[in-house]
């Protein structure tokens, strides 16, 4: 498929043979072989250099890697239960945001929560059925409707939202679980703290979230930071009745 798939089994050529005997270990501890560790890590470094640059072409290199199949979507926890409760639902439907359009008092709370938190990406995100919507986004350049969602299954909002508690990555690639995750797998993320955003009855719509593209260390502070943001956030949605504002 990649091409070069025979020269790269078992090693690389510029690689000595420690260098090689270490890359097919992390390979099979990302349950890969070495061709396709290394693809993955190429289409890594591919896709961080044209975010730095702010790239236009950057949405057809990731069509073009997914249609590839080079990150190929791995098994991942199904919250499919929780995220698709009628009552749930309900509850995100019947505030309005749903594709509404951006507004100051959610763009305040974002950059507000990358601020304090230092952490050049923070989402207030509404996670829908199948998809993810971003009320407000800071620290990404977006400019069409289109940008402002992404298919659930790039969703890492989806299951601090399905466990209704904070979700807490460091280095989500060292985690047994997410490191699976397609944004993690792709370089978008690596660190994540969200805090759900939860009415009166329980029911979690969404997240205030910070992320970022190296590990992070998250203390108490910064997760009592982001959920006090996380209440007012939850106060402007559902009044003070909410389950994060008490």
């Amino acid at each position: 498929m990649f091409g070069y798939r025979e020269r790269v089994t078992g090693g690389l050529e510029a690689f000595d043979d420690w260098l090689n005997s270490l890359l097919a270990e992390r390979a099979r501890e990302a349950g890969e072989d070495v061709d396709q560790y290394v693809v993955r890590a190429v289409a890594s470094r591919m896709i961080a250099d044209q975010r730095r640059v702010d790239s236009p072409v950057i949405d057809d290199l990731l069509t073009h890697l997914s249609n590839a199949g080079v990150f190929a979507e791995s098994a991942m926890p199904s919250v499919t239960a929780s995220i698709t409760d009628p009552s749930r639902l309900r509850a995100l439907y019947a505030t309005g945001l749903l594709d509404s359009p951006p507004e100051e008092i959610y763009d305040r709370i974002t950059r507000a929560a990358a601020d304090a938190l230092d952490a050049p990406f923070a989402l207030v995100s509404l996670v829908d059925s199948d998809r993810q919507f971003f009320k407000s986004a800071a620290g990404m350049k977006i400019t069409s409707p289109q940008e402002r969602q992404t298919p659930l299954s790039r969703s890492m909002c989806q299951y601090a939202v399905a466990n209704r508690a904070p979700l807490v990555l460091e280095d989500a690639r060292a985690d047994p679980v997410f490191k699976n995750h397609p944004a993690v797998r792709d370089g978008t993320l690596v660190a994540y703290l969200g805090i759900p955003l939860i009415d009166g009855d329980g029911n979690a719509i969404g997240t205030l979230c910070v992320f970022d593209t190296k590990p992070r260390l998250w203390g108490t502070g910064h997760v009592q930071v982001l959920s006090d943001l996380a209440a007012l956030a939850t106060e402007r949605i559902f009044g003070a009745t909410s389950d994060s504002a008490r």
